[in-house]
């Protein structure tokens, strides 16, 4: 499809694409050869950190850094963004030596992470830096260096920082997913420091959205359909789960079984004539959003929530719209 001249806006757009694309291409054809050995060892220096992360940069770097210092957070690794300006001016004090900086400038000349650099060295603190210039000051002083390729910006008149940041947070972000799998980071983990907004939501687990046991409708093998369909009412579920004499969960009785069996003799029949035997369950362990693919994909309202057999609880597709997974 024709996008329109090279001078509109949808070309400019374009370019800018490309630009970044190449850039991409460039750093993963680094890091398949001679960037791959200082991206392990900086992992490896995170792993073993037993402090923070500290991450620094100025302008564009700085506005990169602040990213990605919130998605190492996130994802496991205590890290903040401490200001090069503001850390001469106190806030070094922010730092102890059992933390780890991340130091970000495409030049490596950035006058403003000097004191940084310094007390870095005085107070023994692991410095890994991100730069094109492995010549620079930042570099020379880093006890590990992620050297970015030399890149030509989106920009047509090459100044304005775009490609050179867009590779910044794709090493970042790079080096966050590398700590994250070196450190074992699970989804329950990921859940624990999310816990509002939709990634919240969908990390909730069964046991989070579902009724307990006391108002669960349960009763047992043998019982009479006009009780089964008193306690269906009284607890408002559409159904009632059958125990048997341990207590486990044998069985079903739906709004739709009765439907289906609906005579004159119906009241004078037990459960075990008309429930469904080995219905669908779900274990209070295991993510809510599972809960509504077993809802969804066996077209039932709700689902009981066993363990070793035994029901503990019963989970709705409301309970589950309501919390926000869906």
């Amino acid at each position: 499809m024709n996008t329109a001249n090279e001078t509109s806006p949808v070309a400019s757009a374009l370019r800018t694409l490309r630009s970044y694309q190449d850039g991409v291409n460039a750093l993963a054809d680094l890091m398949r050869g001679e960037l791959a050995v200082p991206f392990k060892a900086a992992t490896d220096l995170l792993l073993a950190s037993p402090g923070r992360l500290i991450v620094s940069g100025m302008g564009k770097s700085g506005h990169i850094g602040r990213k990605i210092a919130a998605t190492f957070a996130s994802t496991g690794k205590p890290a903040y963004f401490v200001h090069p300006s503001e850390a001469s001016h106190g806030d070094l004090g922010m730092i102890a030596p059992q933390d780890a900086i991340l130091a970000l400038s495409w030049s490596g000349e950035t006058a403003e992470l000097g004191d940084l650099i310094a007390y870095s060295k005085r107070f023994r603190i692991a410095l890994i830096s991100v730069t094109s210039n492995t010549n620079s000051t930042l570099a020379k002083a880093s006890d590990v260096v992620l050297a970015l390729p030399k890149v030509v910006e989106a920009c047509p008149h090459n100044l304005a920082p775009t490609t050179s940041s867009m590779l910044q947070l794709a090493i970042g972000d790079a080096l966050a997913v590398a700590l994250l799998e070196g450190c074992g980071f699970s989804p329950v983990d990921f859940g624990n420091l999310h816990p509002g907004g939709r990634l919240g939501a969908a990390l909730k687990f069964v046991r989070d959205v579902m009724h307990p046991r006391a108002e669960t409708p349960i009763i047992a093998k043998g019982t009479g359909m006009s009780a089964a369909i008193v306690e269906m009412s009284s607890k408002g579920f559409g159904c009632v789960g059958i125990v048997d004499a341990a207590g486990a969960l044998v069985g079903i009785v739906t709004d739709g079984d009765l439907r289906r069996h609906m005579d004159a003799n119906l009241l004078g029949r037990t459960v075990d004539d008309i429930m469904t035997r080995n219905p669908k369950t779900i274990r209070s362990d295991v993510l809510a959003s599972e809960a509504l693919r077993v809802l969804n994909t066996s077209k039932v309202g709700a689902l009981i929530v066993v363990d070793a057999d035994k029901p503990i609880g019963i989970i709705r597709l409301h309970d589950i719209l309501r919390a926000g997974i869906a």
